[in-house]
């Protein structure tokens, strides 16, 4: 018999084939999917990058209107100090003026047109410092005199310069002769010419020149000096406010602080104790040292005193401060005390005011 050919059918297939062909629609459907996912990361990540070049133009472009607003702060500056000069010569000539009228008449020399002539002159030079000193009000004049460093650079922007009645606390212990133990315990045994010239303690001197300069021209102002002890810088002083449009008594001051010696130890508590006795109160006070207390109201039982008891004295010192003033804290560090950097900087920052440590080469 002849054998009949089985026909095709669907089901015949082996279970090897079907596999196979899904193994490859699997593999088509990956390729597919993974070509899209590849897609869409480029174009994100151009657009990123896109971004990225736009944040940074624009800090280019800030950096560049930074760099013209301290350029025009500085021109600023420069024209209140000539409108200033204009305004002191005009007043001078004021003065002449007035002198040389109060001659005419006396000696009853003159004709009524040069009297006439005169009072024109002193009527339009009164005029004219009355337009310089509200040009000068109006462009923001802060400062009461000009002091630039050797760098003439800003260190201090971060300090708030604000407030109306401003305290100035200067530590005067020895520790203010140098950074160094053995640097200070050399220069204690020189001349006092020499200890008065010592760098740290010039440099000092110059941050309260500095701040003066800085303070608001409508402000009132006051320096303490203290080491075991407070003083006002200026005696006459004592318990009064300055103003800080007084030139002169500026000069005074920074004059009297360079006759002082540093000696002796310090005494936070007693520097505090002191603005008690301003009134009114100090809304900003800016506090110049070089690190904790050795000693409280007084002198301690030892001639030694422990990291651990100077910062005793310092917690039992800031209890006298006056509630809700800032303080700013201007911190030269010394060599072995290495918490003061760490409780000034907590003060700065709980009373809302502002901590800095100058470099070397400051004002």
């Amino acid at each position: 018999m002849i054998r009949k050919r089985r026909q095709f059918n669907t089901f015949n297939l082996s279970f090897l084939d079907i596999m196979s062909c899904g193994f490859g629609a699997v593999v088509l459907v990956y390729l597919i999917m993974n070509h899209a996912i590849e897609q869409q990361t480029v174009d994100r990540n151009e657009d990123l990058l896109a971004e990225v070049s736009l944040l940074e133009e624009d800090i280019r472009e800030g950096k560049a209107g930074l760099v013209q607003l301290r350029n025009t702060l500085d021109s600023v500056d420069l024209a209140i100090v000539e409108a200033r000069g204009r305004a002191t010569r005009i007043t001078q000539e004021k003065e002449e003026v007035q002198a040389e009228l109060l001659e005419l008449r006396s000696d009853a020399l003159a004709s009524e047109e040069d009297i006439a002539a005169l009072k024109a002159e002193l009527l339009e030079l009164e005029q004219e410092v009355q337009e310089l000193r509200a040009q000068a009000q109006d462009e923001g004049g802060s400062s009461a005199r000009s002091f630039l460093g050797d760098g003439s650079r800003q260190y201090l922007t971060g300090l708030n310069l604000g407030g109306t009645h401003i305290a100035i606390l200067l530590d005067t212990s020895a520790s203010m002769l140098a950074d160094r133990l053995v640097q200070i315990i050399r220069l204690r045994n020189m001349d006092a010419g020499i200890q008065r010239r010592a760098d740290k303690w010039t440099r000092s001197l110059a941050t309260v020149d500095w701040l003066t300069a800085q303070l608001p021209i409508a402000a009132n102002y006051q320096v303490i000096t203290f080491n075991t002890e407070a003083r006002f810088a200026l005696p006459d002083t004592a318990g009064t406010w300055l103003e800080v449009a007084d030139e002169a008594r500026l000069e005074t001051l920074s004059s009297e602080l360079r006759k002082v010696l540093p000696g002796g130890g310090t005494s936070l508590e007693n520097a505090f104790l002191a603005l008690g006795k301003l009134n009114p109160q100090p809304d900003n006070i800016y506090l110049i040292t070089d690190g904790l207390p050795t000693q409280g109201r007084t002198a301690p039982r030892g001639s030694k005193v422990s990291g651990n008891e100077r910062l005793k004295l310092y917690r039992q010192a800031i209890s006298q401060l006056p509630p809700g003033v800032p303080v700013n804290v201007i911190l030269a560090p010394l060599e072995g005390d290495p918490m003061a950097a760490s409780a000034l900087w907590q003060l700065a920052q709980s009373s809302k005011g502002s901590f800095l440590s100058p470099s070397r080469d400051w004002p």
